[in-house]
């Protein structure tokens, strides 16, 4: 897995967990009875995003370390997952028949 590969893993593990995190303890303005005028009532008062990104951050670091971990490791390969046989046999390193 190169560098690119690599980064663009954790945004997308860091991304998905963002939006898994984002509507714990959200307090809306119906909850604390403040409700601007104009305003939906489950619009958020407070969201605490600055916790909530580094909550997201160290989350996302674990599990990007371990789907790295699996997959430099080869333990699951992209074979592993072709359970139609699209992809045909497997090719020797050496580049022979067999």
């Amino acid at each position: 897995m190169g560098i690119t590969s690599a980064l663009v893993l954790f945004a997308v593990i860091w991304s998905m967990t963002f939006l898994i995190v984002l509507p714990i303890r959200v307090k809306t303005q119906g909850d604390l009875g403040q409700i601007v005028p104009g305003t939906h009532a489950g619009a958020p008062e407070v969201h605490n995003i600055g916790k909530k990104a580094k909550i997201t951050t160290a989350i996302s670091l674990v599990l990007w370390a371990i789907i790295s971990g699996i997959i430099l490791s080869e333990v699951i390969s992209v074979r592993d997952l072709d359970w139609y046989g699209h992809m045909g046999p497997e090719v020797p390193a050496d580049g022979t028949d067999g």
